[in-house]
């Protein structure tokens, strides 16, 4: 396994925004890092369970993605778009309505199933850097778990900056809910023209 590559790709792919991240950031900056941290436990967990099925069913879903993944596109774009939305209209007076539906375990967890960069990174990372070396069930075990925990540090990084500069942010929170929107934005229409 070309293991330098392995480690660029997946530290690189992890670590850039995309919809944990940017979630993982406004959720520490708006509500703090040990609220936060359930939701990023979330997208750990939901992470893993992914990569385990990217792992178990990498041929089935290479043979089917060209099938699903018009779908899973439109729908993560969808998806991106809505939580852009959110982000814009967001006041601070509903931060006890939405820190109970949206800064939880449950929907960072639930984040990945619908996340099509988590689950085209695992498709790929799995495809291309585990599958053709190793295909014992517990190499695919050891690196699903890897993998998760890259997710998770890279997704607890995000929260951190965005409770470091929490004063900061709040300070200039409307200019900052805008870049983030339209970085969320961006990301859906650049998976939707790839």
């Amino acid at each position: 396994m070309p293991l330098l590559s392995f480690l660029l790709y997946i530290f690189v792919t992890s670590f850039t925004p995309g919809p944990n991240n940017i979630m993982a950031m406004l959720f520490a900056n708006k509500y703090g890092l040990r609220k936060t941290t359930k939701f990023c436990l979330g997208v750990g967990a939901g992470f893993l369970v992914v990569m385990l099925l990217c792992s178990y069913f990498n041929v089935l879903l290479q043979n089917s993605i060209p099938k699903i993944e018009f779908f899973m596109t439109v729908f993560g774009a969808i998806y991106m778009v809505y939580l852009a939305i959110k982000i814009i209209l967001s006041k601070d007076d509903d931060k006890n309505n939405d820190e109970n539906r949206n800064n939880s375990f449950f929907m960072g967890m639930l984040l990945q199933f619908i996340n099509p960069k988590g689950i085209l990174y695992g498709i790929t990372a799995i495809a291309t850097f585990i599958l053709p070396y190793h295909n014992s069930n517990f190499s695919l075990i050891m690196y699903s778990l890897f993998l998760a925990f890259v997710g998770f540090v890279s997704t607890f990084c995000w929260s951190l900056f965005g409770s470091v500069f929490q004063k900061f942010l709040s300070k200039y929170k409307s200019q900052f809910n805008i870049v983030m929107a339209l970085l969320l934005m961006y990301s859906a229409v650049s998976i939707l023209i790839k």
